[in-house]
C-alpha cells in the first residue's frame, strides 16, 4: 500500500492548533469538562452544551485522567455508509441510512483497553467519524440539522463478526463492554465534508479514506434519525467505516487518525 505522507501528517497538525476541542476529565473524585489548547486544560464553568465560560489559568495535567468526552443517552451506529466498505462485505448499498443502537456501556476512552470476550470469534476494528449532538432535536430538515450538532470526534465500532453474521440484527455483536472507543475530545469547529480518515494497527495503515466518500453526510444522518426518534444533547452518531476492516487480537495497538481531530489510541487485550 502506498503511503501519502501529507495525509499521514495532516491529522496531527490540525488538532494541535485547534481552539475548540472540548474534553471530559477526572482528577481524584472530581469530573470536569475543559477546553484543550496545545495540550493544556482550561476548565469549563457551566453547561457544556449551553454558553459556558472557561478558566483563564490552565489546570495542571498531573493526576488527570481522560474520560469519554460525553455521556450519551444513545449511541447510534450507521452501517454501509461508504460504498467501498459495502463492496468488501458483499452487501448492496442502502437506499436510506441503515442504523441501529449500541449500548452506552460499550464506550471506552482514549487509552482504554479493548477486551475481546470470545477470543475464538473474529473481532474487527472499524474507524469512524462520530457526531455529537448539542441540542434536543426532533424531526428537522437536513438544512437545519447542522445547528444541532455540538461537534465531532473519533470513534471505533468494534464488531464481533461471528455473532454479527449469525443474527439478523447487529446490536449484540457491537455492544460488548469496550466495543465503542470514543474521543479523546470533541472538536466543536470542524467542517466534516472532506476529512482524511485512517486506522493504524500496530503502526501499519489499514484503513485510508476521506469523509467526502460518505454516502449520507452528517447533516443528512442527523435529519433522517431525528425523523424517527428524539436526539438529546450528548447523543452520539457513528457515521460508518470505510473499506479495510480487519481482525484484531490481544496485544494490538489501534490508532484512529481523522484530520482535524486528536488521535484516538487503544490497546487490545
Amino acid at each position: 500500500m502506498q503511503l501519502n505522507l501529507a495525509a499521514l501528517v495532516a491529522p496531527w497538525l490540525g488538532w494541535r492548533i485547534s481552539m475548540a476541542a472540548i474534553g471530559r476529565f477526572q482528577k481524584g473524585a472530581e469530573v470536569f469538562h475543559a477546553k484543550v489548547v496545545d495540550g493544556e486544560l482550561f476548565r469549563l464553568r457551566g453547561d457544556v452544551f449551553g454558553s459556558p465560560s472557561f478558566d483563564r489559568a490552565a489546570t495542571p495535567r498531573k493526576g488527570v485522567r481522560t474520560l469519554v468526552p460525553v455521556l450519551p443517552t444513545k449511541v447510534i451506529a450507521v452501517g454501509l455508509n461508504y460504498a467501498d466498505h459495502a463492496r468488501e462485505t458483499g452487501k448492496e448499498l442502502p437506499k436510506q441510512p441503515l442504523f441501529w443502537f449500541k449500548a452506552p456501556t460499550s464506550l471506552l476512552p482514549d487509552g482504554g483497553k479493548i477486551e475481546i470476550p470470545f477470543p475464538k470469534h473474529r473481532t474487527d476494528y472499524e474507524a469512524e467519524l462520530a457526531i455529537v449532538i448539542g441540542r434536543k432535536i426532533r424531526n428537522v430538515s437536513p438544512t437545519q440539522a447542522s445547528r444541532y450538532i455540538f461537534g465531532y470526534t473519533s470513534a471505533q465500532d468494534i464488531s464481533d463478526r461471528t455473532i454479527q453474521k449469525a443474527e439478523s440484527q447487529w446490536a449484540r455483536a457491537k455492544s460488548f463492554d469496550t466495543f465503542t472507543p470514543l474521543g479523546p475530545y470533541v472538536e466543536t469547529k470542524l467542517d466534516p465534508s472532506e476529512l482524511n480518515i485512517q486506522l493504524f494497527q500496530n503502526g501499519e495503515l489499514r484503513q485510508n479514506s476521506n469523509t467526502q466518500h460518505l454516502l449520507f453526510k452528517p447533516h443528512e444522518l442527523v435529519s433522517f434519525i431525528s425523523a424517527h426518534l428524539t436526539l438529546l444533547p450528548g447523543d452520539v452518531i457513528l457515521t460508518g467505516t470505510p473499506s479495510g476492516i480487519g481482525p484484531i487480537q490481544s496485544g494490538d495497538r489501534l490508532e484512529v487518525r481523522i484530520q482535524g481531530l486528536a488521535p484516538l489510541v487503544n490497546a487490545v487485550k
